[in-house]
């Protein structure tokens, strides 16, 4: 295949922590099952732990065991960072810095082992990945659809909003091929999370795919193949 015909999607979100690669990686499964071999890539990673004297991005290892551990893992994401920051300040604090070549050829890696291709994304769109990156910049790039997740709890709506707008007017705007709403915690004790679905399909332009809940399953019946053919 050639790199225009691999199809892919980017997962990204609101912000940090509101399972990104929990979708990501469940994603990856329900593709893998339906017969795709999927590369997984994440561009850099901070806040890595340290085994066997190498850094380790658990959310590298997370999509690697979702594609069925394809490759190579130090190949899922090549560019790791122990301290707990944005990817180019924790560079820094080891004195080295963020290759911007490398957060793209990074990706060659798993185009010519792959039918489908799921990059995920550290932090929100506009969260920084190097000196002159963003997340966004990467996206743009890349091509893929994105997937936007955010966190079922209270401010979801003006959160995924705002990012909404920021994948329309980023360059040239990005291609958004969903939105997810995802339960990071039990929401008993938030009221604001029985109505954000609801009251963001009522607002929102992009198709929004659904709700998964707290350590659940995604929504039942979605094409990821022919979300990532979105335009």
């Amino acid at each position: 295949m050639t790199r225009e015909q691999i199809p892919g999607l980017f997962v990204t979100g609101t912000d940090t922590e509101v399972g990104k690669t929990y979708i990501a990686a469940k994603v990856t499964r329900a593709l893998c099952a339906a017969g795709c071999k999927v590369g997984v890539y994440k561009p850099a990673a901070s806040g890595c732990r340290l085994e066997a004297g190498e850094l380790v991005s658990d959310d590298a290892v997370a999509l690697w065991d979702a594609a069925g551990q394809p490759g190579e893992l130090n190949q899922v994401c090549p560019q790791r960072f122990a301290a707990p920051l944005a990817p180019p300040l924790a560079a820094r604090a080891e004195g080295r810095e963020v290759s911007a070549e490398l957060l793209r050829t990074g990706l060659d890696y798993w185009r010519a082992r792959s039918d489908f291709l799921i990059v995920e994304g550290a932090g929100g769109l506009l969260s920084p990945l190097g000196d002159e990156d963003y997340v966004a910049d990467l996206a743009a790039d890349f091509g893929f659809p994105l997937i936007i997740v955010g966190d079922n709890s209270l401010g979801a709506i003006n959160r995924l909003l705002s990012a909404l707008v920021v994948a329309a007017t980023f360059r040239d705007g990005l291609t958004i091929a969903g939105v997810i709403l995802n339960e990071t915690r039990e929401s008993d004790a938030d009221p604001s999370a029985a109505s954000n679905l609801s009251e963001l399909r009522a607002r929102a332009v992009p198709p929004v795919l659904g709700l998964v809940h707290f350590g659940g399953e995604l929504p039942p019946g979605i094409d990821w193949r022919a979300l990532a053919s979105a335009e």
